[in-house]
């Protein structure tokens, strides 16, 4: 039986399990990168039941939507496809800006649907907040492009909670994508509760901490792309990191799954959480990633696992 879940109010219904598609043809985010590896990964999570994925313009830049859509067009199922991408970075010349402005955020929505090769974007995301733009007015653009039927849900990406209830003033959004995992679960405190109250699907993006959740890290490796740049990868806080997903992986081995699918579906447990979008290399990680769906947490496997990764006060 296929699963589904609704995203937020609106008519979209998903995998819980999506494919995040910053390593399809993302060059500005990983090193050498193949591009037909890239497609192959869209290729498989759809041939295996993931209808959500997750792009953005600035992976890439504008590479992955290409490579997205030209996959979605050749399998020719593009009704059967959720694609949510996001747009808010301008480039000046050699400098990047951030924009929300509703005339910029209409160019970016067609510029998508180009790349995308599509005549409506499934779920369409302000990917950052600029600083001048009140957010119910950039919210608002989105909503009048929905009304034409060029985007069918709204969402906003890295808000602060009052960025959120400013956007949601009229209450227009669906979906709220932020940081989040068992690193870091600063949205806990306000943003996870906020979109509860008032039915806000939350999609977390570094759901595997780049891979630290993952278990597949040893101590003495080294990074030399995104990563090596990250709080979580430095020195001893790494190593007391991959401590606690030894932990994990004793649930996991006790499940006869793998670190990730116990991670994963400890999200899925969590208010207003009902979506997630783990990132892939290649094929058969795409498919791993749909054993979270088999994973059945108790009560006390759920306490257990917050307990191992306690936010700090």
């Amino acid at each position: 039986m296929t699963v589904r879940t609704q995203l937020g109010n609106s008519d979209l219904y998903i995998n819980p399990i999506g494919l995040g598609t910053n390593a399809v043809g993302g060059h500005n985010l990983y090193p050498n990168l193949d591009e037909e590896v890239g497609k192959d990964l869209v290729r498989t999570a759809i041939k295996n039941d993931i209808n959500f994925l997750d792009t953005a313009f600035i992976y890439g830049p504008e590479r992955s939507e290409e490579l997205v859509g030209q996959v979605v067009k050749e399998l020719g199922n593009r009704e059967d496809v959720v694609i949510a991408t996001k747009g808010a970075h301008k480039f000046n010349g050699d400098d990047v800006v951030i924009d929300n402005s509703p005339a910029f955020l209409t160019k970016a929505v067609e510029a998508s649907l180009t790349r995308l090769q599509t005549d409506y974007i499934d779920l369409y995301y302000i990917h950052f907040p600029d600083e001048d733009t009140p957010k119910d007015e950039a919210v608002g653009a989105l909503q009048e492009l929905k009304d034409v039927g060029k985007i069918r849900a709204i969402g906003v990406s890295n808000f602060s909670i009052d960025q959120l209830k400013e956007a949601n003033k009229n209450g227009l959004i669906d979906v709220y994508q932020g940081e989040y995992n068992l690193l870091n679960r600063e949205a806990e405190n306000e943003i996870l509760p906020y979109c509860k109250e008032n039915n806000i699907s939350f999609i977390p993006y570094f759901p595997l901490a780049s891979g630290l959740l993952a278990g597949k890290y040893t101590k003495d490796m080294t990074f030399d792309d995104l990563r090596k740049d990250m709080p979580h990868f430095q020195g001893r806080q790494f190593e007391h990191n991959l401590d606690k997903v030894e932990q994990i992986r004793e649930i996991a081995d006790d499940k006869g799954v793998d670190v990730p699918h116990i991670v994963l579906a400890w999200y899925l447990t969590q208010p207003a959480i009902n979506a997630l979008i783990p990132g892939a290399k290649n094929p058969d990680q795409v498919i791993n990633n749909l054993k979270t769906l088999d994973v059945t947490l108790t009560e006390h496997d759920i306490e257990r696992i917050d307990g191992i990764f306690k936010k700090q006060a």
